[in-house]
């Protein structure tokens, strides 16, 4: 078999490969030299394998492994053989097996790394963000990533079945009347003007629904030329949706529905419709926001009356402006 020909993922092989010639290909997670025994932890993004170099087994490949580092990548054929009982490592879902290796092709080779991938955690962040390709080689970013995919993939599964059309809108575009500065982009091709990227795909989505579309929804990409915020980078990605012939009920239930399914989908978690629902007016009347954090019982209680004949100048004029306020 040709070492090239990936048979399964390092995370994937169970009891059907048992005593089978297989192939892996992955990055050098953690190589361990017993003396005649080589073992090598063998990481892709399902999961981790342990192989074993075996100098009776085949010296070429116990030689090569002599000479194996922290992310290497190699690709490897061998049997898959159950581990003696006392070595089984239970914190792997392959814990069970390893992999007697007969021969291995080196891939790619890899320098010192800048820091620790097992370590991360404790490293600079912008350290970690100049070397991005292997921060993300780490299970707990890969993780992340694979999170991310599946919400998105079931956006489009549950609008689908809503009746939405998924449409993509231009990114390069007109400079608009919306509430943040917007990137420009020159053109080359008429020279002295620009395109603008978009903050929101709003004017589109507009559009169609003028056009009829009826429901639409995009997974959109959005840039915004401002300085960085706690909740607020220069490009994000949002859900993005539009209906025509609804009012906001319909909206809420919408929204509601998509993320009982989400939860149901991704963590197996069942929520109870229709959720808690407050006003607007209600939550700045008992919280002073438009988003108040619910988990804690601190509303605002109106004492007004209780200082209503105080004799404190200060007191006084605060109740004065507040008596008088259009908006209370």
């Amino acid at each position: 078999m040709n070492c090239f020909e990936r048979t399964t993922g390092c995370g994937l092989v169970d009891e059907k490969f048992l005593n089978k010639v297989i192939t892996l290909s992955g990055w050098v997670n953690k190589r361990r030299d017993h003396g005649n025994l080589i073992f090598i932890d063998l990481r892709d993004r399902s999961g981790i394998m342990q192989i074993v170099f075996n100098p009776v087994q085949s010296q070429n490949s116990h030689n090569i492994a002599h000479t194996l580092r922290a992310e290497y990548v190699i690709s490897v054929t061998g049997k898959v053989v159950m581990r003696e009982p006392a070595t089984v490592n239970k914190e792997l879902s392959t814990g069970k097996f390893e992999l007697q290796v007969d021969s291995i092709v080196i891939l790619n080779k890899s320098k010192l790394l800048p820091f620790s991938l097992e370590e991360a955690d404790d490293v600079d962040e912008e350290l970690r963000l100049k070397y991005r390709y292997l921060d993300l080689r780490r299970p707990s970013m890969l993780k992340k990533l694979e999170i991310r995919h599946k919400i998105i993939f079931a956006f489009r599964q549950f609008l689908d079945s809503e009746g939405f059309y998924e449409v993509e809108t231009p990114i390069l575009t007109k400079n608009t009347a919306e509430g943040a500065r917007e990137f420009l982009v020159p053109s080359r091709v008429h020279k002295g003007y620009f395109y603008a990227l978009p903050q929101s795909p709003q004017l589109y989505k507009q559009i169609l629904m003028a056009s009829g579309v009826e429901k639409y929804f995009q997974i959109a990409r959005c840039f915004r030329d401002e300085d960085l915020r706690a909740d607020r980078q220069p490009e994000f990605t949002q859900l993005d949706l539009e209906m025509s012939f609804v009012n906001e009920i319909d909206i809420q239930n919408l929204i509601e529905r998509l993320l009982k399914y989400i939860f149901k989908e991704i963590l197996n978690i069942d929520i109870n419709l229709p959720l808690n629902r407050i006003t607007y007016d209600e939550a700045f009347k008992l919280y002073g926001s438009d988003k108040p954090d619910l988990r804690f019982d601190m509303p605002i209680y109106d004492l007004t009356k209780l200082f209503e004949n105080t004799e404190l100048y200060f007191l006084k004029n605060i109740l004065g402006s507040y008596n008088t306020d259009p908006i209370n």
